[in-house]
């Protein structure tokens, strides 16, 4: 009943060795269970038929059958996998229902996780089936705002989900918490004009832009964050902030591609960081050392100006 997670790494690979760190941590904190490593180049049978396609990827077993699967290295969703999964391996064998109920919970709220849910084999970015392809190129060229759960992820919710939604295959759609259902009845939905009374439309670009600009009265978008800026400009102009003691907002450009290049064509300014108050660029690093250097900042800031 014992919990055996093992990890398919590579020596070449730096994100494989932090990933080691992790887990030689968690074993110390777990020690009912066993943590396993396994180059994943020197077993290319076992990689093979466990579909590891890249580096660290981490299988967990209990008795000798997967139940689930993490790829890449991300140390808060392993520590939580391996919390979730061993917890659940002391259980008695005559905790099936109570640990069915968990089950069930969990995939409520993954269900509920966002307005329209899609469970697919990948990511939007890359469906790891035809199906799953088909259902985001659909759901794409009608501008429904989604979110999605990679089944190949988690494979206690892929074969659970199965049984609560009473729907064998995969995609699987969800809106407001209710199946709507695979790739077949998407289609005939997009077919009768229904698909887009169905499903949420995506916010469109400019409006998300206009709304993240005036999020705050002072809004910089910049490379990284207040804490850890990402590049010279942007660390120059926090310094400069700072110095003001004036309240303000920070977006990180680097974590959102659309609105990087989106909000260079909205403003008409190519560069970054970008500086607004109360919904108006006032500029870069350069127009707002020029404003320090006259004195017009402050009364900038604090909108007087």
């Amino acid at each position: 009943r014992s919990l055996v997670v093992v990890h398919f790494w590579a020596p070449w690979a730096p994100q494989c060795t932090q990933m080691n760190e992790v887990m030689a941590a968690l074993a110390k904190e777990h020690t009912q269970v066993t943590f396993v490593k396994l180059e994943a180049e020197a077993v290319p049978e076992v990689s093979e038929k466990y579909g590891i396609t890249s580096v660290p990827t981490f299988l967990f077993f209990k008795n000798s059958q997967k139940v689930d699967r993490l790829d890449g290295a991300h140390a808060p969703e392993l520590t939580k996998k391996v919390q979730r999964h061993a917890s659940s391996s002391s259980i008695s064998a005559g905790s099936n229902d109570s640990a069915k109920e968990d089950l069930n919970v969990r995939l409520k709220k993954l269900i509920n996780a966002a307005p329209c849910m899609l469970f697919m084999k990948g990511s939007p970015k890359e469906p790891r089936c035809g199906f799953s392809k088909q259902m985001v190129e659909i759901l794409n060229k009608h501008g429904v705002s989604f979110s999605s759960f990679d089944i190949f992820s988690d494979e206690e919710v892929r074969q659970g989900l199965k049984t609560y939604s009473n729907w064998p295959t995969y995609p699987q759609l969800y809106v407001a918490g209710e199946l709507i259902g695979g790739l077949d009845i998407i289609k005939e939905l997009e077919a009768s004009g229904e698909l887009d009374t169905v499903c949420p439309k995506a916010q469109k670009l400019e409006d998300r832009l206009k709304v993240l600009i005036n999020k705050a009265p002072v809004m910089l978008f910049m490379k990284g964050s207040k804490q850890v800026a990402k590049c010279g400009f942007s660390k120059q102009i926090i310094e400069i902030l700072n110095n003001t003691g004036i309240d303000y907002e920070t977006f990180d450009i680097l974590e959102d591609e659309e609105v990087r290049q989106g909000l260079k064509t909205f403003s008409n300014w190519p560069t970054y960081p970008q500086l607004y108050v109360k919904g108006d660029l006032v500029g870069g690093l350069d127009i707002v050392k020029e404003l320090k250097e006259s004195g017009e900042l402050l009364p900038i800031l604090k909108g007087e100006n």
